[in-house]
């Protein structure tokens, strides 16, 4: 391995925005997250939407009628 030419190992601390923290080791001093393994659904085990936009409700406005139509015709035929 040359010298002089690889960043600094060093420990980082990693901060969620949940407000979780935790030490590893990075070529960063600190690090800053949204999301991490205490606030993620899928370690959690709980449903949760993080929809800062409206996203969701704008997709429901956009399509949910035709959706609702969709759903009412497919109950018509049985």
């Amino acid at each position: 391995m040359q010298e002089n030419i690889h960043p600094k190992y060093m420990d980082t601390k990693v901060t969620c925005g949940c407000g979780n923290s935790f030490m590893t080791r990075s070529t960063k001093p600190e690090l800053k997250v949204d999301i991490c393994n205490a606030c993620h659904p899928f370690y959690t085990g709980k449903l949760k939407y993080v929809d800062t936009a409206g996203r969701i409700e704008k997709f429901n406005r956009k399509y949910g009628s035709a959706l609702n139509n969709l759903r009412k015709k497919g109950e018509k035929k049985d």
